[in-house]
C-alpha cells in the first residue's frame, strides 16, 4: 500500500484474502496480472473442474439455507442440477455425465449431515487486524464443536487429502484466526471435506501454529505491499496484439515456472510460462480426464 506522508511513519494496513496472498507466493507474474494490471490481461478458456466446485459449493450452501425439514440428500443432488454450470466441459455429453457424477457426490456426502445440527456460518465472511494486514475472507461452512468452532472446506479436486494439507493452509489458518476474533469463540480446529473420497482432513492448530501462519501471511503481505509499490511508480501495461509487453517494473514480478503453467489463465501473456509446460484442455482438471496432467490446484 502507499507511504504515509511522513518518512519513517508505517503503512496503511495491507487490505488482502488469502486467496491474494496465495497468488503471489505461487506466482508473482500471475499476481500482477490478476490484482494489478488493469485492463486485466484476457483469460484463456474457463476450466471444467473449476465448474463442477462451484456448483457444488452452491449447492451445499444452499442445502443449509433450505427449512429444517427439506434437508434431504434429494434435496441437495436436486440443488446441484438446479446451478449446474456448464463452462468448460469438451461438450454437452462431458457436461452431463459430470452433473450426475457431482448429483451423486453431493447426495452421498449430504447423507452424512445432521439436518438439525444448525452451522455457526455458511458462506460466512470474517475478517480480523494485525499492525501489518487487514485480511479477511469467505469460509464455507463454520461449524459448532462444542465451545469452539470449527472451518470446513469443501474440496472437489482430483486428488485426495491429507492432514498435511490442513495443516500447511495458510487460507484456513487465516479463516480460523479471523472466526475467533468476529465471534469471539476458540477457533482452532481447519477441516478439509474431500467429496470425492467421502475424506476429511483434520488439523487441530495451536495457538503457536496459527501465529505461525500469521506471522507468513504479514510477511508476504510486506512483499506483496513492495512490488504493489513497484508497480505504481512504473509506466504502463503496453500490450500488442493482445498480449502483454513487459515492461522494466516486471523485475518485480517474476515468473514462477513448472509444470503448473500449463494451468495458468495467463499463459498467454507469459512466453517462459508457455517454454516451461503446454497449454492444458480446459476439461483436463476432471478426474480420469486426462490422467497425464499435473494436479491444478483448487
Amino acid at each position: 500500500m502507499e507511504q504515509l506522508g511522513l518518512e519513517g511513519m508505517p503503512r496503511r494496513l495491507y487490505a488482502c484474502t488469502p486467496s491474494r496472498l496465495n497468488t503471489w507466493l505461487d506466482c508473482p507474474r500471475r499476481y500482477r496480472m490478476t490484482y494489478l494490471d488493469r485492463p486485466q490481461p484476457s483469460k484463456g478458456l474457463p476450466w471444467a473442474h473449476n465448474s463442477v466446485g462451484a456448483a457444488v459449493h452452491n449447492a451445499l450452501a444452499g442445502y443449509w439455507r433450505l427449512p429444517r425439514a427439506e434437508r434431504t440428500p434429494q434435496a441437495a443432488g436436486a440443488l446441484l442440477v438446479r446451478g449446474w454450470l456448464t463452462d468448460g466441459f469438451r461438450d454437452a455429453e462431458q457436461s452431463r455425465a459430470w452433473r450426475e457424477r457431482a448429483r451423486i457426490m453431493v447426495e452421498e456426502y449430504a447423507e452424512g449431515l445432521d439436518p438439525e445440527r444448525e452451522p455457526a456460518g455458511v458462506e460466512r465472511t470474517v475478517a480480523a487486524r494485525t499492525e501489518v494486514i487487514a485480511v479477511s475472507g469467505r469460509i464455507d461452512r463454520l461449524d459448532h464443536r462444542g465451545g469452539e468452532l470449527a472451518v470446513v472446506d469443501y474440496k472437489t479436486g482430483r486428488r485426495p487429502l491429507g492432514p498435511d494439507d490442513a495443516r500447511g493452509s495458510l487460507a484456513l489458518a487465516l479463516y480460523a484466526v479471523a472466526a475467533a476474533r468476529v465471534l469471539r469463540r476458540p477457533c482452532r480446529t481447519v477441516e478439509l471435506h474431500h467429496l470425492p473420497t467421502r475424506t476429511v482432513a483434520v488439523w487441530e492448530h495451536t495457538e503457536e501454529s496459527l501465529a505461525r501462519h500469521l506471522r507468513r501471511a504479514e510477511q508476504t503481505a510486506m512483499e506483496c505491499a513492495d512490488a504493489d509499490e513497484s508497480y505504481r511508480g512504473g509506466p504502463a501495461p503496453r500490450r500488442t496484439g493482445g498480449a502483454v509487453e513487459h515492461a522494466p517494473y516486471d523485475a518485480a514480478f517474476p515468473p514462477r515456472t513448472g509444470p503448473l503453467c500449463g494451468w495458468c489463465d495467463f499463459a498467454r501473456h507469459c512466453p517462459e510460462g508457455r517454454a516451461a509446460a503446454a497449454l492444458k484442455d480446459p476439461w483436463s482438471g476432471l478426474a480420469g480426464e486426462d490422467a497425464a496432467a499435473p494436479v491444478r490446484p483448487e
